[in-house]
C-alpha cells in the first residue's frame, strides 16, 4: 500500500515537471516546428512592410514616369490602410500579453515609418512630388485663362509656393484668384473671381465639358470626394496632352466635347463648384486624360504662362495675419500686345 502511494507520488511529481518543462521549452523556443513557425510568422508583420517600404521609396523617389505615380499611390495607400492596422494590432497584443517582444519593436518602427506618407496631405512633413521641372516634358507655355488682373494663390515649383506639388497630376498646377477673395464669406458674389469668364489658355480639342454641378457654400471646405474638379474643361494640346480646367459655375459652359477652340475662346465663368473653399480658377497640365485616369493618378506636366507681364510661371503664396488669411503671390495680367512672348 505504501509502494503504490509512493508510486502515485512519484508520478504526480513527474507529470508537473514535465508540464514545467513543457512550459519553460514553450518560453525558451525549444518546442519544435511549430514552435519554430510561431516565432517565424512573429517576423511577417514588419518583414513585409519592410520589404514594400525598400522596394517603394526608390520608385518614387526616381521621379521616373509613371512608375514613380504607382510608387507614390501605393506608398500613400500603405500608409493609410496597412500601416494602421499593423499598429493597431500591435496596440491590442502588446496590452493583452503585456510584453513588448523584438518583433512588436521592429513593427512598431516600420509601421511608423509607413505611415508618414499618409500624413503628407495633413501637412506633417510633406515633400513635393520628386518631379524635376528641367526634364520633365512636353512642358505647355499658354496664356492666362483670364484677362483680369488675377492673384497667384498657389502656384510655382517650390511646396512653400503651391501645395499642389504633394501630388503627381498637379505638381504643377496653379489656383488662381480675384480680389477680393479670402476674407472667408459664405456669400459667392462677394468674391472677385466669382462669375469671370474663363478664356481657353491655347487652341484646343474639348475632350470633355462637365456642367450641371451646384456651387459650394464658400468659406468652407466643401469635402466633395466624388467629381473634386467639379464643372470642368479638359482640354487636349497638340503634344498630346491635357489641360484641366476646374470649379466652373454651375450653367456657365459655352463649350461641349469635340469643340475645337481657339486661344481666347469663352470656355465658361469662374464658380465654386467640386471640392474647393472659395471661387478661383484651378488649371494644370497632364500627361494623361483627365476623363480616364482618376484625380491624383496621371502624370503631372510643367505649366508655363506667356503674354503677361510676370515671371513665366509665377509663385503663389498664402499666409494668415491675425487668422485672417493673406495671399502673398504674384500678380499677374494677360497683355495682348506681347502676342506670344513668354513672360520675363
Amino acid at each position: 500500500m505504501r509502494f503504490g502511494r509512493a508510486v502515485a507520488h512519484s508520478s504526480y511529481r513527474s507529470g508537473r515537471q514535465a508540464w514545467a518543462d513543457a512550459g519553460q521549452a514553450l518560453r525558451s523556443g525549444r518546442m519544435g516546428p511549430m514552435s519554430r513557425l510561431r516565432g517565424v510568422l512573429r517576423w511577417v508583420p514588419p518583414v513585409t512592410l519592410a520589404v514594400a517600404l525598400v522596394a517603394l521609396w526608390p520608385v518614387f523617389l526616381s521621379g521616373s514616369g509613371y512608375s514613380a505615380v504607382i510608387a507614390w499611390i501605393a506608398l500613400v495607400s500603405i500608409g493609410q490602410i496597412l500601416a494602421p492596422l499593423a499598429l493597431l494590432a500591435l496596440l491590442v497584443w502588446g496590452v493583452w500579453k503585456r510584453r513588448f517582444s523584438r518583433p512588436m519593436q521592429a513593427t512598431l518602427a516600420v509601421g511608423l515609418i509607413a505611415l508618414w506618407p499618409a500624413l503628407w496631405m495633413f501637412g506633417v512633413l510633406p515633400i513635393a512630388f520628386p518631379y524635376d521641372v528641367d526634364t520633365s516634358s512636353p512642358t505647355a507655355s499658354v496664356r492666362l485663362p483670364s484677362d483680369h488682373l488675377l492673384r497667384v494663390a498657389w502656384g510655382g515649383d517650390r511646396l512653400a509656393t503651391n501645395y499642389h506639388a504633394l501630388t503627381p497630376d498637379q505638381r504643377w498646377a496653379y489656383d488662381l484668384v480675384i480680389e477680393p477673395a479670402g476674407h472667408g464669406s459664405s456669400e459667392l458674389e462677394a468674391f472677385g473671381c466669382y462669375g469671370t469668364p474663363v478664356l481657353a489658355p491655347v487652341a484646343s480639342i474639348v475632350r470633355r465639358a462637365r456642367d450641371g454641378l451646384s456651387d459650394q457654400v464658400p468659406g468652407k471646405p466643401s469635402l466633395v470626394f466624388d467629381e473634386p474638379a467639379g464643372n470642368s474643361v479638359v482640354l487636349e494640346l497638340d503634344t498630346g496632352t491635357f489641360l484641366l480646367l476646374a470649379h466652373l459655375k454651375q450653367h456657365s459652359l459655352a463649350v461641349a466635347a469635340g469643340d475645337r477652340v481657339e486661344e481666347g475662346q469663352l470656355l465658361g465663368e469662374c464658380g465654386n463648384s467640386g471640392n474647393t473653399s472659395e471661387p478661383h480658377i484651378h488649371i494644370h497640365h497632364q500627361r494623361q486624360d483627365p476623363s480616364e485616369y482618376p484625380i491624383n493618378m496621371a502624370e503631372g506636366l510643367p505649366l508655363f504662362f506667356r503674354g503677361h507681364d510676370g515671371a513665366a510661371m509665377p509663385e503663389g503664396g498664402i499666409s494668415q495675419r491675425d487668422g485672417a488669411v493673406e495671399f502673398t503671390g504674384a500678380v499677374v495680367r494677360h497683355v495682348p500686345e506681347m502676342g506670344d512672348e513668354a513672360g520675363e
